[in-house]
């Protein structure tokens, strides 16, 4: 018993003493599937220490910190806004030295009012002074050495506000500013504030009736209308490449959230950016969803923070990962250099490890540092072996090392199955290694098309270079089968023309190519001289539905990866049967009220009729899409279309001959369908709606005699 209570009491102590080691953290880490479903994974970075002021060693604690980062020295710099001071701590985040006043090249001395940005550099420590409008500049030791005024140019002038917020500073000492209050973008100039232009400007999308109504609005007219300004960025990052992380928090949220739900690669609504040194966004958005924070924003019950995420700032990590953090969930957003989410983490609260109101964010080494503007602290998250296994896969992959690249991906999948991002890179290793077929598995479980068609590209290439003289022996026995067919079809359908009596089967089922290829005297005869009936069209309607089924299980997989199994073949019936019945319906309703000649057998005839081009491009479609990758699909899409108008046009004509109509009579009568069509839709839905209320009526009625006797 003795033993049992001092492991207990051993226990006790050591969760005491090592409360983050040994717990959860307190947040969910995970990432999102193809079809927006969150997916747990385990941790990347668990939180380390909280960082106070009481720590550092400060005299004054924290009030209203705005900025944090991270210099080239791993010392870590602290803008502290209503103590105007920028505090310096050594790695181990004790009080280096504090930047509070300085004597400015005047021997004047000055302090900050309000400042809201830094950045380090080898050399130097940019503070933007946000009250005073200006950026101070010290050297690494705190040692003043210049101010850097509003840029000298005509834009800022006329009583222009200039509020430096955030800033970089490039290997040419060129330096990138975020003004709060400046909408064209990040405002470019050097250190004697000489300006050289805006880049990277976040425009509003003018909509499409905005855009059609300018087109036809005088000067003045332009002149009053609202003015479509650039939306201001809130902050910037540069990695060492010098490209730049800019973010913005000004996007109409409905806007944002829909680009993501759409899985949208531009960047009109993009809350981060990544801009070369022209202001060229040339950020990689190759992920499932576009990196713009959180997916499923409804999911969490807190109302307040549903919606689109608030994205304040950017961090530059290793192995061209970069994160950015949503201010309204206190959430990280990981990122690959391709734009797949490797993983997100964080949450509300006090908990450690939760952030009450995140702010800034910022790297070092292997941690990620998170700044609380309400709680006036900083979180250090170290990264976890997981963590290590991801940056270790990537620099691998990097460092074309596809071997071991593969190794630290598979060793991912062992403790995240469901990682998505390690099939498509395993996939790209076995791509790069010319293990295409192996390579197409791996994106097959994840439905991956994209990379999956540039492996069939390459298996379809080689089969071609093995097999290239079959080609051409396919291509001319296919031409000369359909000459042959046309020459067949013609040859029966002109024997079948002077045949007196009913003609067979065969003869009405090919006289559907005549019709096609004539729909003014085809459609006359089919009515008038019985060149069909209803079991050729019934026939031609089977036929129809059995296409649509075999499109549905038969099309390549980089048109559609979905699982075929889960289709049903009363589903394509249902598909192609519902709106054929409403149209028969409805027209011949119509046409009795406009006098239309066609009974309601040659209403169903005729449109059967029209069907024939469905088939027959559906069929190729299905075939030819084995064949094609992802980039090619234009292909089949065309063969869809041009077979909807085929059939379009020929439903118009056949309608047309079939009543005996004018074409502007037939406009009409076809309108009035459509119209008959939705109506038959609302009645029949309103007819189901109350049958099946009737059948729980008498369903509950059911179980309460059955409950009582």
């Amino acid at each position: 018993m003795k033993v049992f209570v001092r492991i207990l009491l051993g226990l006790l102590v050591a969760a005491t003493l090592f409360p983050l080691a040994a717990g959860a953290a307190p947040y969910t880490t995970y990432t999102y599937a193809s079809d927006g479903t969150i997916l747990t994974s385990p941790d990347a970075y668990v939180p380390d220490r909280v960082i106070t002021s009481d720590f550092i060693g400060l005299e004054e604690p924290f009030d209203d910190p705005r900025d944090i980062f991270v210099g080239p020295d791993e010392k870590v710099y602290l803008v502290d806004a209503a103590n105007a001071r920028v505090v310096v701590m050594d790695r181990y985040y004790k009080l280096d030295f504090e930047i509070k006043t300085f004597v400015n090249e005047y021997g004047v001395p000055d302090t900050f009012s309000g400042p809201s940005g830094v950045f380090v550099n080898d050399e130097h420590i940019y503070v933007c002074d946000t009250d005073n409008n200006r950026i101070v500049m010290f050297d690494t030791e705190g040692n003043y050495i210049k101010i850097i005024e509003k840029p000298s140019s005509t834009i800022f002038e006329e009583g222009s506000i200039y509020k430096p917020i955030a800033v970089a500073v490039d290997d040419f000492g060129r330096l990138f500013v975020i003004s709060s209050t400046t909408y064209q973008g990040v405002i470019v100039m050097d250190e004697n504030s000489v300006f050289s232009g805006f880049i990277g400007a976040q425009m509003d999308t003018v909509n499409l009736w905005q855009a059609i109504m300018r087109r036809f609005q005088t000067e003045e007219q332009r002149a009053q209308s609202a003015e479509i300004t650039s939306k201001e960025l809130n902050n910037i990052e540069i990695d060492r490449d010098g490209f730049l992380y800019v973010t913005t928090s000004s996007i109409d949220p409905g806007m944002q959230q829909s680009e993501i739900q759409a899985k949208s690669k531009r960047n009109e609504y993009a809350p981060v950016k990544k801009l070369n040194s022209s202001g060229e966004d040339i950020m990689r958005r190759n992920g499932i969803y576009p990196p713009s924070g959180e997916v499923s924003v409804e999911t969490n019950a807190n109302a307040e923070i549903k919606g689109a995420s608030v994205i304040v700032d950017a961090a530059v990590g290793p192995e061209g990962t970069w994160s950015i953090i949503d201010q309204k969930r206190s959430k990280v957003f990981t990122y690959d250099d391709n734009g797949n989410l490797l993983f997100a983490f964080g949450d509300l609260g006090d908990q450690v490890g939760n952030i009450a109101q995140v702010c800034g964010i910022t790297y070092q080494d292997s941690k990620i540092l998170l700044l609380d503007n309400q709680n006036d602290n900083f979180v250090v998250y170290r990264r976890t072996e997981y963590g290590d296994l991801l940056i270790n896969a990537l620099k691998n992959d990097n460092d074309r090392k596809y071997n071991e690249a593969i190794n630290d991906w598979t060793e991912i999948l062992k403790r995240n199955n469901n990682y998505e991002v390690a099939y498509v890179q395993i996939g790209k290793a076995l791509y790069r290694d010319g293990k295409y077929e192996e390579s197409m598995q791996y994106y097959e479980s994840i439905k991956e098309t994209e990379n999956w068609s540039k492996s069939f590209a390459e298996i379809r290439k080689d089969w071609a270079n093995k097999y290239f003289w079959i080609i051409p022996i396919i291509i001319v026995a296919a031409f000369i089968l359909i000459v042959k067919f046309f020459a067949y079809t013609r040859k029966v359908n002109s024997r079948a023309a002077l045949k007196i009596g009913r003609k067979s089967l065969r003869e009405e089922l090919l006289y559907a190519f005549h019709v096609i290829f004539h729909p003014f005297d085809g459609f006359w005869d089919l009515k008038h001289e019985k060149r069909g009936s209803v079991r050729s069209a019934t026939i031609i309607l089977l036929i129809t539905v059995l296409a649509f089924f075999y499109q549905s299980v038969g099309t390549g997989y980089a048109i559609r990866p979905s699982d075929a199994s889960t289709l049903s073949i009363l589903g394509t019936v249902a598909a192609v049967l519902m709106p054929l019945g409403l149209f028969v319906v409805a027209n011949w309703c119509f046409t009795t009220l406009f006098e239309g000649e066609g009974s309601l057998k040659d209403i169903y005839i005729a449109a059967c009729y029209a069907l024939t081009p469905v088939p027959l491009f559906i069929i190729l479609r299905t075939i030819l899409s084995n064949f094609i990758v992802s980039s090619e699909s234009g292909i089949v899409d065309l063969l869809s279309t041009v077979a909807l108008l085929w059939m379009g046009l020929l439903l118009f004509f056949g309608m047309m001959i079939t009543h005996d109509y004018s074409i502007f009579k037939n406009i009409i009568t076809i309108l009035a369908t459509i119209l008959g069509m939705m109506f038959l839709m609302f009645v029949g839905l309103l007819f189901v709606t109350l049958m099946t209320q009737i059948w729980n009526f008498f369903r509950s009625i059911a179980v309460e005699l059955a409950f009582r006797m």
